[in-house]
């Protein structure tokens, strides 16, 4: 049976689309060989993966819902495999499609595509399939489903990795910070760390494989707290560490000094996360990015407000000129939103005179895309597409020609 996987959204989709990959095609879940196959002592796959989409049995759809843009995307490409099927000649042959991510759970979204879709499923129950022989049969049989506690365990699956120089490793899940444009603690829950063991144990596996990057990931990624009861965290250069809380900051130090033939980066920060000790963990180990991404998303403190960001225009500023101090060769990425509602031209002038001060080395400007559920919804959307079009190329140009 072969499957395909479309990921829309940030990296974390990525990673988790890398984690369902693992899934489908974990050994152990797959049918016991038979015949020739069981002499051969080799065991049939269940699932293959494809290149593409035309190909596949099983579409599977991770989706992001923080545009609407990448919304639509969804719609129209499900909408198109069900109408090339009607239109094709083996009208009996129907793809099963599954959608995962952050439109899962959407009562609306559930709605609109009831008779396109077979299943629906959040990203932490789509390895509760009891039976992956099941979806050949689209008789999807979920253990658990209803379940409310959250849970990271989804994170140990084994990811078959895009790239294994490279590799994603998730350290926590879920958000805490509701900002008002923000649908992630809404489709992902709240901040749930993940084990310190569990993070070693699949860096340890990708330093065996010899890879040379590591992006440890996160929707705040600075803001992971776990309580380690094991002593499990290594303490590289340092006398062992005794139970007890364990920050983003000594986690990051650890890996650091533990894998120094692996470089660090991680995404995303928060500015009310990024600590005195963050930078100097930074500044200490060679082996950590000096690219840093750290979201302003306005510049304008009456938006920030808005938006549901706890700092100002003059703190975020302040935090880049300590980074820099504490770092010199420290550079900066950036996530901003143009057209939030209620943005004057004196607000976006704001956010300009950040770029200008700051100088960074990329921006991701997004175009402020109402999602429903969030506190700004309810605002509506009353800037025009141009003038936000308008606005993100002032701020795209001041990026290119630095």
């Amino acid at each position: 049976m072969k499957y395909y996987i479309k990921t829309f959204g940030c990296q974390m989709n990525v990673s988790d689309s890398e984690r369902i990959a693992g899934f489908l095609e974990k050994p152990h879940l797959n049918p016991m060989p038979t015949g020739r196959q069981a002499l051969l002592g080799k065991e049939r796959r269940l699932f293959v993966p494809t290149k593409d989409i035309n190909e596949a049995d099983l579409v599977i759809f991770n989706t992001c819902g923080v545009r609407q843009m990448a919304e639509d995307r969804v719609y129209g490409q499900i909408h198109n495999i069900r109408k090339q099927e009607e239109r094709s000649k083996n009208k009996g042959k129907r793809r099963i499609i599954i959608l995962t991510g952050c439109l899962a759970d959407r009562k609306d979204v559930q709605r609109r595509l009831k008779d396109k879709v077979d299943l629906f499923i959040p990203i932490d129950k789509f390895f509760k399939i009891e039976n992956l022989k099941l979806i050949e049969n689209c008789k999807l049989k979920i253990e658990n489903l209803t379940q409310k506690k959250q849970s990271c365990d989804y994170l140990n699956i084994a990811p078959n990795y895009t790239n294994n120089d490279s590799a994603y490793v998730p350290i926590m899940t879920g958000c805490n910070n509701f900002c008002a444009y923000c649908v992630v603690p809404y489709a992902r829950g709240r901040e749930i760390s993940r084990p310190v063991g569990d993070i070693l144990k699949e860096i340890k596996n990708l330093a065996k494989k010899d890879c040379k990057e590591i992006i440890l990931l996160g929707q705040n990624v600075n803001s992971y707290r776990f309580i380690d009861k094991n002593s499990s965290l290594p303490a590289g250069r340092q006398a062992p560490l005794k139970p007890k809380k364990i920050d983003f900051p000594k986690l990051l130090d650890s890996l650091a000094q533990s894998f120094p033939k692996i470089n660090f980066k991680f995404l995303t920060s928060h500015p009310k996360d990024f600590s005195e000790e963050l930078m100097k963990v930074i500044a200490k180990n060679k082996n950590i990015s000096r690219e840093i991404h750290l979201p302003i998303q306005a510049g304008s403190d009456k938006i920030l407000k808005a938006m549901n960001r706890p700092y100002t225009q003059k703190h975020y500023l302040d935090l880049i000129k300590k980074a820099q101090k504490i770092i010199p060769d420290a550079s900066f990425t950036t996530d901003v939103i143009v057209g939030f509602p209620g943005e004057t031209q004196k607000d976006f002038q704001e956010s300009l005179k950040v770029f200008k001060k700051v100088n960074f080395n990329e921006a991701y400007i997004n175009k402020y895309s109402p999602r429903p559920g969030t506190a700004a919804y309810k605002l509506g959307d009353p800037i025009t597409l141009d003038e936000k079009k308008r606005r993100e190329k002032v701020l795209r140009k001041l990026v290119k020609t630095r």
